[in-house]
């Protein structure tokens, strides 16, 4: 049971020797006149006045008010994957047909032959398979709902007790975010895939040894189902935590492999679908090109290939393999970043997974409006920590999920056929995703490496 903030609480908490031993800590505390770094603390959510007003009432308020708007927009979600006529209709198609036919193969033993629509590591079968576990009473659909609402609840509940001090509000912002995306994430397995890489991240916010090891585990077992939890690692400490971490995710991942391997033919028939991807029209580098089209500069075409819309034309192989270098530079920059980072504190985890899956969305040549699913989740994570240098990036994604789903169902014909409402509805949401990673790389940069004046 939560109890009400006692006026002190704060500066109990600024107290605490685990704070005082962080060297960032130790740089603002040297003197009552001792500036903060700069830029790394303007933003609304700063505020803790913003947050005591709009979240913290007495008692147990704020976990009823939490769980009571998590059923009522989740319900919400429930109605309109129900419809699934909204825009282009058909979101739910995926999990009827796509998953459902992929679940056949699974049974039989076998990863989808021949398939240019799997191109998901082996581990994304237990993600097509657990809804199995409930079909002797529900249809595949229904029990994919299902498990796809007990991760939504399971991130609900990871966060609300992350943000037991009511100073923090990561769960508000997970529970009020995800419902942008309208019905999109009850009908992909990227929730389940988050979930893994949250409750990663909360295991390493902690100091426990066994949290570690826990967090770096569900860090692999992630990765085996969708790659990007590895990135959930990017910013453990350096030393023991490191090392517990890294070690239980290979473990882990390769335990797990290895079983799948044993279990069913063809694990590694993924590779081959990836390495044929082009440019999907929802990309950074797509919407340069409907842009290039629409001003009648690139004479291009969409076809539907690998179950996207890619462009097919002149140089789009070439934007290919450009931003494939972009991916690498990108990888690079994170490698450089963390061979260069001196200030650890409880929140540098949490802000380098985030930053890192931005650089690496921003410079994929796919774009899936999925995708925001992942960085919601991860800003929520960053919100549970009151040192997060991430406000005004969780402020950017906002916007940009929010576009997502007018992207995709709403106007997805437009987005395809390149017309100016479709082209600038990308360039919008493309731009707020590029100016969020560009800000998140930034201020994880000031924040552990650029030295604090004192």
């Amino acid at each position: 049971m939560t109890t009400p903030d006692h006026p002190d609480s704060r500066a109990s908490d600024r107290s605490r020797p685990s704070d005082r031993s962080r060297p960032s800590d130790r740089s603002r505390a040297s003197g009552p006149t001792a500036p903060a770094p700069p830029s790394l603390t303007r933003s609304p959510f700063e505020s803790d006045t913003f947050t005591s007003a709009t979240f913290v009432t007495v008692g147990t308020g704020p976990l009823l008010a939490l769980a009571a708007v998590w059923l009522v927009t989740r319900l919400g979600m429930l109605a309109l994957l129900a419809s699934d006529s909204l825009g282009v209709g058909g979101v739910g198609h995926e999990v009827q047909l796509l998953y459902r036919h992929w679940y056949g193969l699974f049974a039989d033993g076998t990863f989808p032959p021949a398939d240019p629509a799997w191109q998901y590591p082996p581990g994304a079968a237990l993600a097509i398979t657990a809804p199995g576990l409930l079909t002797p009473w529900l249809g595949y659909t229904q029990a994919f709902v299902v498990l796809t609402l007990i991760a939504d609840a399971a991130v609900t509940l990871g966060l609300a007790v992350a943000d037991r001090s009511r100073l923090t509000h990561g769960a508000w912002y997970w529970v009020c975010a995800l419902p942008l995306l309208l019905h999109l994430p009850l009908a992909r397995y990227d929730v389940q895939v988050t979930a893994l890489a949250v409750l990663a991240l909360l295991f390493l916010k902690g100091r426990s040894p066994v949290g570690h090891r826990l967090g770096g585990a569900l860090a692999g077992l992630g990765a085996l189902v969708k790659l990007w939890p590895a990135l959930a690692l990017i910013g453990t400490p350096r030393g023991r935590t490191t090392r517990e971490a890294w070690t239980a995710a290979a473990v882990t991942a390769g335990a797990l492999f290895a079983v799948l391997a044993l279990g069913f033919s063809g694990p590694l028939g993924f590779l081959r679908g990836q390495g044929a991807r082009g440019v999907q029209v929802e990309s950074l580098g797509g919407t340069a090109l409907a842009a290039a089209r629409a001003a009648g500069l690139w004479p291009g075409t969409v076809e539907s290939r690998y179950g996207a819309y890619e462009y097919v034309g002149p140089y789009v192989s070439t934007l290919g393999h450009l931003f494939l270098l972009l991916t690498v530079a990108a990888v690079l920059w994170l490698v450089f970043w963390r061979l260069r980072a001196t200030r650890w504190t409880e929140s540098t985890p949490l802000d380098a997974a985030l930053a890192a899956v931005l650089l690496l969305t921003v410079t994929s040549r796919v774009i899936s409006p999925q995708y925001l699913v992942w960085l919601l989740g991860l800003a929520a994570v960053c919100l549970t920590s009151r040192r997060t240098v991430m406000r005004p990036v969780a402020l950017l994604l906002l916007p940009a999920a929010a576009l997502s789903s007018l992207a995709y169902p709403v106007l997805y014909a437009d987005v395809v056929t390149g017309t100016p409402l479709g082209v600038t509805v990308m360039v919008a949401r493309n731009g707020l995703l590029l100016a969020a990673a560009a800000v998140a790389a930034h201020r994880l940069w000031r924040a552990t490496v650029t030295p604090v004046r004192e």
